[in-house]
This record gives C-alpha cells, sequence and structure tokens, in this order.
C-alpha cells in the first residue's frame, strides 16, 4: 500500500475516534513508521489490538488537552491528560527540541499519558533538527518482567531510544526494550506459529521456553536483555528507565505492592504511562559536530567485515534504507493484516487505499509469461 494511503486512512480511523485531525495524522505517521522501517510488531497490526481498545474501554482521552505543569526553562513537567502517547510524545519532544535551541538541552518529562508506540519514532524529531534525541518509557502500572531471584512480575518492558545525526549517512538510531524482547516481537510469534530463539521467555523453573505462545497464557514470563549472565545490566537498564520516566514525572510506578497479589505472572494495566524525552544541541557547545559525526559513522561502515556479504552497520541504518524504499515502492502488509484494515474500514464506513502490486510477484508472473 503506498504510504501515503496508509497514513490518511490510519489518521481517518483516529479521527473518527474524537482525534483532532492534525493530532490524527501525528498519531498514524507514528504508527505507521513501524511498518515503514520494517518493525511490524509495533506498527499496525496493533492498531485494533492496543490503540482501539483504549478508546473503547475510555481509557484514553480523544479531547485530551495535555497542561505543563511546571516550567523550569530548559525542563518541563507535563500532565498529558491521558492523550494518546502516539502524537503527545511527539508534542513532547518538539518542546523540548524548542527548549535545546535556546538553552543547549531541553527535557520534557511527561506523566498521565498512554502508549507511544516505536520511541525510536520520536527521538528521531530532534534528529530532524540536527539534534540528539531521547526517549524513555514505562509501562504505566503493567508488570511483565520479574527482577532476578524474584518469583513475581514488577517491571515493564521500559522501552528505551536514542538517535543522533550522522553527518551524510543514515542517522543513528537505537530503538529497544530493556526486557530480552519486547512482547510485539512475543506475540507476532505466536500469531504466526513460530519458534522463539533460546533467551527470551523461560519458565518459573528457570528453563528456556522457545513456545512463544506461553508467554500469554502464563506458562512463560521475558527475560531481561544480556540473558542469564548479564540479566542485571538489562534489569538496571529496565530500572533506569522506571527512573527516568516514572519517578521524574510522578507516573504510574510498576513496582508496587499490588504486584504481590497477582501471582507469578503479568499484573496491571498499561495507564498513566510516563516518559522523558530529551534533545541536545551539541552545537551550540562546539562547532564541527556534523562533520564528526560523518566521520565517527562513516568509519563504522567503513570497517573491514568478517563476512564481505554482511557489511558493517550501526543501528538505525537498516531501517532507514527500508523506510526510504518502502515511501517508493509501498509499505508492505501482510495478507492477514490487510484483511483486518479491509474489516476496520467497511465497519467504520471508510474508504481503504488498494493494495499496491507485489514487484517481485509481477516480475515472476512476466518471465513465466514468456
Amino acid at each position: 500500500m503506498s504510504h501515503a494511503g496508509l497514513l490518511d486512512f490510519t489518521a481517518a480511523v483516529f479521527t473518527s475516534r474524537g482525534l483532532a485531525a492534525e493530532r490524527a495524522y501525528a498519531a498514524a505517521q507514528a504508527l505507521c513508521y513501524g511498518d515503514l522501517s520494517g518493525m511490524t510488531s509495533h506498527g499496525l497490526v496493533n492498531l485494533t489490538r492496543l490503540y482501539l481498545p483504549l478508546f473503547d474501554e475510555g481509557r484514553v482521552n480523544p479531547k485530551a488537552e495535555p497542561d505543563i505543569v511546571a516550567d523550569r526553562g530548559a525542563s518541563v513537567l507535563i500532565d498529558a491528560d491521558r492523550a494518546l502517547g502516539l502524537w503527545v510524545a511527539r508534542m513532547a519532544m518538539d518542546l523540548a527540541a524548542d527548549r535545546a535551541g535556546t538553552y543547549g538541552i531541553g527535557v520534557a518529562a511527561v506523566r498521565n499519558a498512554t502508549h507511544l508506540g516505536c520511541a525510536g519514532h520520536h527521538a528521531l524529531r530532534a534528529v530532524e533538527r540536527g539534534m540528539i534525541g531521547l526517549v524513555a518509557s514505562n509501562c504505566g502500572g503493567q508488570r511483565i518482567a520479574r527482577p532476578p531471584g524474584g518469583a513475581v512480575a514488577m517491571l515493564g518492558t521500559n522501552p528505551l531510544s536514542v538517535a543522533a545525526p550522522a553527518g551524510p549517512h543514515p542517522p543513528f538510531v537505537l530503538d529497544m526494550s530493556t526486557t530480552a524482547a519486547p512482547t510485539g516481537r512475543i506475540r507476532q510469534a505466536a500469531r504466526d506459529g513460530l519458534p522463539l530463539p533460546h533467551g527470551l521467555l523461560r519458565d518459573d523453573r528457570g528453563d528456556p521456553v522457545t513456545d512463544a505462545a506461553a508467554f500469554d497464557e502464563g506458562r512463560a514470563h521475558l527475560m531481561w536483555l544480556g540473558g542469564e549472565a548479564g540479566q542485571y545490566k538489562g534489569f538496571g537498564l529496565g530500572l533506569m528507565v522506571e527512573v527516568l520516566a516514572a519517578l521524574v514525572p510522578g507516573a504510574g510506578l510498576g513496582p508496587h505492592p499490588d504486584a504481590w497479589s497477582g501471582g507469578g505472572g503479568p499484573s496491571g494495566r498499561d495507564d498513566d504511562i510516563g516518559f522523558l524525552v530529551a534533545a541536545v544541541a551539541p552545537g551550540a557547545l562546539r562547532d564541527g559536530v556534523r562533520s564528526d559525526a560523518g566521520r565517527l559513522f562513516g568509519a563504522l561502515l567503513d570497517c573491514p567485515p568478517t563476512d564481505a556479504a554482511a557489511p558493517v552497520r550501526y543501528p538505525g541504518w537498516h531501517e532507514h534504507r527500508r523506510a526510504e524504499k518502502h515511501r517508493r515502492s509501498g509499505v508492505p502488509l501482510g495478507r492477514d493484516l490487510y484483511a483486518e484494515l479491509r474489516e476496520l474500514a467497511h465497519r467504520a464506513d471508510l474508504p481503504l487505499p488498494d493494495a499496491l502490486p507485489d514487484p517481485a510477484l509481477a516480475d515472476r508472473r512476466a518471465k513465466e509469461a514468456l
């Protein structure tokens, strides 16, 4: 499907749920970024599974008016009024970048929000202005992962992203959960009936689990980034995000005595999500940053590889190239997802753009016709 058509349709869906047009389009850009860049577990597959239920259950306020409750110049505290995180994270980053233009750094701490989608999409807003962007988000009161040695879940997947300009090269974008995998990846594998690699899930005995369906069935829980040997690093990063994204703005905390009453599995709801976004303007401190960034990331790209067929790349490079390709040729959607969107369009009485032909399939058919 064309990227423009996909954005227009998704924005229309959000508008039909009460969002103002500008906010709906910003939310559509954030959600479709997952499909555009190839991170499909965080894309449109979540429209009917995660975001629309927030409206249906009254957990998001489509008419929200975020309020700056504290303003210290370079830093602000925002109460999001249960706004959809897909657009309010963009607003927060734009505000942080505005302040960074004045002070060299800008920080916006946000509470009372909802899920923001791909953190990297919002971090890239700072890069568009020649700045470095940082996004950290907790999962509100939702508890998914256990502390090392703990018998109950206490923290969310707590994603973290840092994006930076790379001179003439694709931007650097680190976008990761602090658990070994995000829940979206686990659930995508379960829907596709695919096994997971070792190191993502384990059961209560500590044995590895490769059945993705075991997570939502309560038979397995997420491991931390770093696996068995390095789990304290992943746990530490997850706790760091909780401090920045929840403790600073006063958002819902994952670690809470309520967790002990929920057994060992996931508990709580991802309401009152908090995040902290920051923009850093290195050009405010010295000249030559862009050329130095070009040398830094260019040197990595030129690093001699161990396998000539697999050159060295850095986080964000592949996603940038995929996005460029998909903007030209269309965003690929799975058959099941397209059918799901078609059904949604029918129910909402909205037009759904036609699927574009698969170029590879067209080439094969042309060759077969010769």
